[in-house]
């Protein structure tokens, strides 16, 4: 494969491969490679065909467009993504932030709804577009696990209430906020539905055997079968009359019929923050869902790429009645453990869940929406990473905070949930990065040693204090170092030398330069001095560069493997030395500051 692709690197320009990024793997392409991606897009289609339906019902759309979103989107992402197992399409979290952001403007499911999607879709398409373009994949890298924890378990919560009313047979009106649906439930628990009920229990509890005994077998399929003649017989046992199960309908057979979103300024203005979430969450779906099976497949991800992947795939699924899709992380999977060797495999998947979807459409007609109230309780419980929620409290109090905001924001309002989550997650990471420690060290014991350990116990030498900084000196962190450094300064006065252990300071911006000038003033203005050990070159250049060196002084610099107790000693009061009985360097033992020998 590797040798097919450099022979062909030879022939085409850099510039043909960001047009057409997948001709990087089209030379791969043999009878083995399409045998084995014909196999993995079979399964992919199977995976596919109960879980679009189920997304296209959360995000409040019609069942067949769950399934449409899974053909084009897929293909296009395929052929300008960078990952050779991504699969886009529908997706969980995408489908609740779909009918979180549209249903306050139209009647879920009504045409209005639909074009409204359509235009959610295409400004989704043209913002991650805009950002590969841009180069702007680090962008995804400022949402930590943490924040996606909570969203993804918020947004599994939402699911299950959204279909309490299925899973009971109750009157609940659709888009009902999550805390008055609990409300209501408790308020009509007398009318549950106990023929809805016992579809709903009898889908779910099928679904986990299957899912616990059976797992080769598609879970969701089965469960889906099971339900469904559960519903069948107890329809002719008692009549659809007393049951009152509901179905969700037969689909409609045949291609994607194309669509036209609403570009009326109206439609532009409403779909603008909601788009904006989407993208967050589409490419934070994408990207580390690509990356997390590229650990396994060994193959690097170009995060600009896959950016301009999604935007693409999902500018054109809303033309050819696709609601937002991305990075799918249950199909993705499947598709690498069924085998795919090359992109084309999620191609395969769109064409073999056509040809399913013409064969099996009228069966729908017979799916109980209790079934898919079952299904959908299945896919909420899997979406909660139990594990990593009980862990945080043990490892972080302050990510702890930030999953239960992003999970309680998330219930209350899914678009501001997350951003609350953001927010708070980089104002924690602020806070941390603008206290740096200061550690009051002393040379190892070690005489060989070069390294400086903390005191432990040990007395410090009268006249010198040394400090070692683990943090960048910013415009956030001067004000902290300056208090810091003060109070180290009142308690200990006679200390007048200061010596800083700079290995462990990364970064210094205007601010951080000037603080540090200032200080080496300050210290010569009270007759001590600023010295720095082991500080690196970028520091260095940022100092010179802005005329601080001046104050500073490259003398006070301290290289490697030297000794800062053997620089710092002449400077040292001569009368404070002669007097003094701790001698903490090996420099205090046999003569004073100024060469002349010590008297026991």
């Amino acid at each position: 494969m590797q040798k097919s692709l450099s022979k062909f690197a030879l022939v085409c320009p850099l510039w043909v491969y960001k047009l057409f990024p997948f001709l990087r793997w089209w030379p791969s392409v043999n009878a083995s490679t399409t045998r084995d991606d014909a196999m993995a897009g079979l399964t992919g289609a199977l995976i596919v065909l109960p879980q679009g339906v189920a997304f296209a019902t959360i995000a409040g759309m019609p069942p067949e467009y769950g399934l449409y979103a899974a053909m084009m989107p897929a293909v296009i992402g395929a052929l300008f993504g960078s990952s050779w197992h991504l699969v886009s399409g529908p997706t969980t979290a995408i489908s609740i932030a779909v009918f979180a952001s549209v249903s306050p403007f139209a009647q879920p499911g009504s045409p209005e709804f639909i074009s409204l999607v359509l235009t959610l879709t295409f400004m989704t398409g043209v913002f991650e577009l805009i950002l590969g373009l841009a180069r702007m994949g680090v962008l995804v890298n400022f949402i930590s696990h943490t924040v996606v924890i909570g969203f993804t378990a918020g947004a599994a919560l939402l699911i299950a209430g959204s279909q309490i009313k299925n899973f009971f047979g109750l009157g609940i009106p659709r888009g009902t906020p999550f805390f008055e649906i609990l409300s209501l439930f408790v308020q009509h628990i007398k009318d549950i539905n106990p023929f809805v009920t016992a579809v709903s229990v009898i889908t779910l509890v099928s679904g986990i055997l299957v899912k616990r005994y059976f797992s080769r077998f598609p879970y969701m399929i089965a469960a889906m079968l099971v339900g469904s003649v559960a519903a069948l017989i107890l329809n002719m046992r008692y009549g659809v009359d007393v049951t009152h199960i509901k179905t969700v309908g037969a689909l409609p057979a045949g291609l994607p019929p194309l669509s036209s979103p609403d570009f009326s300024f109206n439609a532009l203005h409403q779909m603008l923050f909601p788009a904006l979430i989407i993208t967050m969450l589409a490419l934070t779906e994408a990207v580390s869902i690509s990356r997390a099976v590229a650990t396994k497949s060994g193959q690097h991800i170009d995060g600009n790429q896959e950016f301009i992947g999604q935007g693409l795939s999902n500018v054109v699924g809303s033309f050819f009645s696709s609601y937002a899709a991305s990075g799918s992380f249950n199909r993705s999977g499947v598709n690498y453990a069924a085998g795919a060797r090359t992109p084309l495999a999620a191609v395969f998947a769109s064409v073999f869940l056509l040809i399913i979807l013409l064969l099996v459409a009228p069966l729908a007609a017979y799916l109980p929406d209790a079934a898919m109230a079952g299904i959908l309780f299945l896919v909420a419980w899997s979406l909660i990473d139990f594990h990593h929620i009980g862990l945080l409290p043990k490892i972080s109090r302050q990510e702890t905070i930030v999953l239960w905001v992003t999970l309680i924001g998330t219930l209350v309002d899914l678009e501001k949930g997350i951003f609350f989550g953001i927010a708070l997650s980089l104002a924690f990471y602020l806070y941390r990065t603008s206290r740096p420690t200061l550690e009051s060290v002393l040379p190892d014991a070690d005489p060989a040693s070069y390294h400086f350990t903390p005191l432990d116990g040990r007395p410090e030498c009268p006249q010198v204090k040394m400090l070692r900084i683990n943090g960048s000196i910013f415009f956030g962190a001067v004000a902290h170092l300056q208090q810091q450094l003060q109070e180290i300064e009142e308690a200990e006065p006679e200390r007048k030398h200061l010596i800083i252990m700079a290995s462990g300071i990364n970064f210094i911006d205007l601010a951080g330069a000037e603080f540090l000038a200032e200080t080496a003033r300050h210290r010569r203005k009270i007759g001590g001095s600023l010295s720095f050990y082991r500080m690196k070159g970028n520091l260095i250049e940022t100092l010179k560069r802005g005329h601080f060196m001046e104050d500073v002084g490259e003398e006070n610099l301290i290289p490697v493997q030297a000794r800062p107790s053997e620089v710092i000693y002449p400077k040292l009061d001569n009368e404070v030395c002669r007097k003094c009985l701790i001698r903490a360097f090996p420099s205090c033992q046999q003569a004073l500051p100024n060469g002349e020998m010590r008297r026991e």
